[in-house]
């Protein structure tokens, strides 16, 4: 079995500086691998455990420095890592993005069973790049997975979070997840996991390797006028004594 997930690198800081496009500048600044794409590393390595001989390939796109967070998913027990990375795939959407990485899935991948992505990005939060990597890629999909049941040879059980509770999905391959973070604690690397990811050769793969003619921000359709950090104002807080009390000062304010 092979799996492919999808890593990003966000900013271990609240200090976001823009570039010129209003698009986040990544170059130069501390970064940590996404918190969600851990569960989506560790939803890997728990169906691994189920099914032995599974291969694991960390993807990521993104700077040069984006090898450190391919190199701790390696440490953590995946196998290999592939870092997309060309000053051509800089300032993309969530669609460019998307349609990068299937690209390359398509180029060097395609023999792949099964693409976890994290269900969001600290740093975006759009939910989007995972879906757009199934509907590139035509493959199923499902999102906000719980927890991965059951695994088999040719397709696995999946709970999903659904605003009226949880349903099971039987997925068959080649698909993709999107998971969500659990109240379990994630796996930790190991000394032996550590050595590896030192002596790993993170391949990199540029805009002409994967076939594709354009990327970034030029195959981006979405606009951005504005980036801005919003003003955090408080309003005035009311206290009162009773159940009356409150009552009456909202009838106060309705009025007014």
């Amino acid at each position: 079995m092979k799996i492919l997930v999808c890593v990003k690198q966000v900013p271990d800081t609240t200090e976001i500086k823009w570039t010129e496009n209003n698009t986040m500048q990544r170059e130069g600044v501390e970064s940590i691998i996404n918190p969600y794409d851990l569960y989506a590393v560790d939803c890997a390595l728990n169906i691994k455990k189920q099914v032995p001989d599974t291969e694991i390939i960390v993807i990521s796109m993104g700077p040069l420095q984006a090898m450190d967070i391919i190199r701790k998913a390696i440490a953590l027990g995946c196998d290999k890592g592939v870092l997309l990375s060309d000053k051509k795939f800089a300032g993309a959407d969530t669609y460019a993005t998307g349609k990068t990485i299937a690209s390359a899935i398509k180029t060097k991948f395609d023999d792949f069973d099964l693409i976890i992505c994290g269900q969001f990005a600290i740093d975006g939060d759009t939910a989007q790049t995972g879906p757009s990597i199934a509907s590139q890629l035509n493959i199923p999909q499902v999102t906000f997975v719980e927890e991965v049941s059951k695994v088999d040879e040719k397709c696995l059980y999946v709970l999903r979070k659904i605003e009226e509770g949880v349903e099971t999905l039987k997925v068959e391959y080649p698909a993709l997840i999107c998971v969500l973070k659990t109240d379990k604690e994630t796996t930790r690397p190991t000394i032996n996991g550590i050595k590896n990811a030192q002596n790993s050769v993170i391949d990199v793969l540029s805009i002409d390797d994967i076939n594709l003619e354009e990327a970034g921000i030029k195959a981006s359709p979405t606009y951005v006028s504005k980036a801005f950090r919003p003003e955090n104002k408080r309003g005035e807080c009311v206290f009162v004594k009773s159940a009356e009390d409150m009552a009456l000062q909202i009838k106060e304010l309705l009025n007014e």
